[in-house]
């Protein structure tokens, strides 16, 4: 699904007016899920979600947040629903899984610690606790009531903030703001924007821990692509920060084409990236997280050989950091 425009308008308009009823009904349903007991797993489950659809940094943050637990001694184990994907769990991924199967994000977070896909979050917190953790690190899932958490973190792209402030269909809330920020214990803005301001206020406003942070490329991959001419592709919740970080490091995206998330790649899409790059002596350039769901696929053999990737990675503020190491060692403590 692609994000229709009017969701990150600053004030609701059109259609998003429109479809405001459904937005409140919604997202009432949503707000009453919040307030149901979720079970105790028997370890601290440490959450990160949004408070909106569509790509924000939730899984970078999720990165980061084990490889803290892991300087701290424990041995966190990652908790996903596995979006896109055929499994419904509970399954401990392997190297052998793949994107259709699994879902790409958890591909991403098994190279880190290991990693349970699971629809019904129960379940697969008693998988992760088979698998030795001592602490799951949920990617997503803040909305889902199931499971006790000791540290909730929201995730906010500061350039949009909540977008219209409109639940979904009419925004990209998935619940009211205010219950979300009451059921959290910080807010973590990555990048810059008066959207995220707004929000960081409103949390400070109800005792949250406001963190800050920015994706940054893998020096590496950057220092490769400086200078040259590319044909970008994304299927991400906004390609458009992927082409802009391009150009940031130097290069320049002659192609930028955006897909949606988690999009699954066909053999004619490919051949006509391939096609566009060949013909403008382009270098076809994507993100880690579409390339793992090009593996083993038709369209990863076409593109492939050929393509090179950019990675980012959340850096923290320094304070920031500092802080969330203690909101860790509380949510630790707590146990």
């Amino acid at each position: 699904m692609r994000a229709p425009g009017f969701w990150w308008q600053s004030e609701p308009a059109g259609l998003a007016r429109l479809l405001a009823p459904l937005g409140w009904l919604g997202g009432a349903v949503a707000t009453h899920r919040l307030t149901r007991p979720g079970l105790d797993p028997g370890v601290p489950v440490v959450c990160v979600g949004n408070p909106t659809v569509g790509g924000a940094g939730k899984t970078p943050t999720a990165l980061t947040v084990a490889q803290r637990l892991k300087a701290l001694g424990r041995h966190p184990v990652f908790l996903t629903r596995g979006y896109g994907g055929r499994l419904p769990g509970p399954v401990l991924v392997t190297p052998a899984h793949r994107a259709v199967a699994t879902g790409d994000e958890p591909l991403l977070l098994a190279r880190v610690a290991p990693t349970v896909v699971a629809r019904d979050r129960r379940a697969g917190a008693e998988l992760a606790v088979a698998a030795q953790a001592d602490v799951v690190v949920m990617d997503d899932g803040f909305q889902n009531p199931a499971l006790a958490k000791a540290l909730s973190i929201l995730v906010v792209d500061a350039a949009v903030g909540v977008g219209n402030g409109l639940c979904l269909p009419a925004g990209p809330l998935r619940a009211p703001l205010a219950p979300q920020l009451a059921r959290a214990q910080a807010v973590l803005l990555i990048g810059e924007g008066a959207a995220g301001e707004a929000v960081a206020l409103a949390a400070l406003g109800q005792g949250l821990a406001v963190l800050r942070g920015r994706l940054a490329p893998e020096a590496e991959s950057a220092a490769r692509l400086f200078g040259h001419r590319v044909a970008a592709f994304a299927g991400i919740g906004r390609p458009a920060k992927f082409f802009d970080t391009l150009r940031q490091i130097g290069a320049t995206p002659v192609l930028a084409r955006g897909f949606p998330d988690h999009h699954a790649y066909s053999v004619p899409e490919a051949l006509e990236l391939r096609r566009a790059a060949d013909a403008g002596d382009l270098q076809l350039v994507t993100t880690e997280k579409d390339a793992v769901r090009l593996l083993g696929t038709p369209a990863g053999e076409i593109l492939g050989p050929v393509l090179r990737l950019l990675p980012v990675r959340l850096v923290l503020e320094r304070d920031s950091a500092t802080r969330l190491d203690d909101l860790l060692a509380r949510a630790l403590a707590r146990r």
